[in-house]
């Protein structure tokens, strides 16, 4: 069903529908459990609260909590709950689409925003959700509900828009297949409108989110591109819905998205693959 509108979508739950039953997961399975538990909604557990959201016995938790602690995978604070350790976000600033990425990417983030003052983000695609790597924003720059690490839905956003309109078919035909969940009245939620939406950007080269997580937010993304020319990431710009003008911020995005493109080791007419 498609998540109430106005709603953030939902995380990775660690729910037993995606993970196989107690009696037939493994020891990495179990282990895989314990850290999909923790989410932005849930960033501190204690071990109980692990244990349900892992779905496993208390006793097993605690033998798995106390490997991964002893790890560094997991920080136990002076409370008692536990959180994500530095040992992860060490393993994970060596994903070339995660650290090295947006160390890339951040002059070129920051001209946008200095030129601008509005929100800036840098987002890449992780199955059929959009997850940020980066975001700028200013005082004065409308509210979002972005943050570095969410995920939301491809459809409904500007950056997810140009990621979907760049890959595979079947991703495509993957997203289209499913409910497409619906923020406001403005949400492409109908596949019909999606499919037309994707084309114009495979177009224009850019796309325009207008009003589709918030009714008072408007969003004009650009493609990234690796060595060889796929896009690899998208950027944007989200400003206040009310009186935006698109064309006169388009050039300034597509400039820092070419921008990070040439930093990443793209050429202009170099062939996508």
């Amino acid at each position: 069903m498609p998540a109430p509108a106005g709603q953030p979508p939902p995380g990775r739950s660690p729910g037993t529908a995606r993970t196989p039953s107690r009696s037939s997961r493994s020891a990495a399975d179990r282990l895989l459990a314990v850290l999909g538990a923790f989410d932005h909604a849930h960033p501190a557990l204690s071990l109980t609260e692990i244990a349900q959201r892992a779905d496993l016995s208390l006793a097993t938790a605690h033998r798995l909590v106390g490997t991964l602690a002893a790890w560094g995978a997991l920080e136990r604070d002076e409370r008692g709950s536990y959180h994500i350790g530095l040992r992860l976000w060490e393993l994970a600033a060596l994903a070339p689409r995660g650290p090295a990425l947006r160390e890339a990417a951040l002059p070129y983030l920051e001209d946008l925003y200095e030129s601008t003052h509005e929100n800036v983000h840098l987002a890449v695609r992780d199955g059929l959700d959009v997850v940020y790597l980066e975001r700028i924003s200013g005082r004065a720059a409308v509210g979002v509900r972005s943050r570095v690490g969410a995920r939301w839905p491809l459809h409904a956003t500007g950056v997810g828009l140009v990621l979907l309109a760049h890959s595979p078919a079947a991703v495509q035909e993957q997203v289209c297949a499913r409910p497409l969940a619906a923020f406001t009245p403005y949400t492409l939620s109908d596949p019909g409108s999606l499919r037309r939406a994707l084309a114009e950007v495979r177009r224009t080269g850019c796309a325009v989110s207008d009003r589709q997580i918030t009714d008072d937010a408007l969003s004009v993304a650009a493609p990234v591109r690796g060595p060889r020319g796929a896009v690899v990431a998208s950027v944007s710009l989200v400003v206040h819905a009310a009186g935006a003008q698109p064309p006169a911020l388009i050039p300034a995005v597509r400039l820092a998205g070419r921008g990070i493109s040439r930093a990443l080791g793209w050429r202009p007419g170099a062939a996508p693959g």
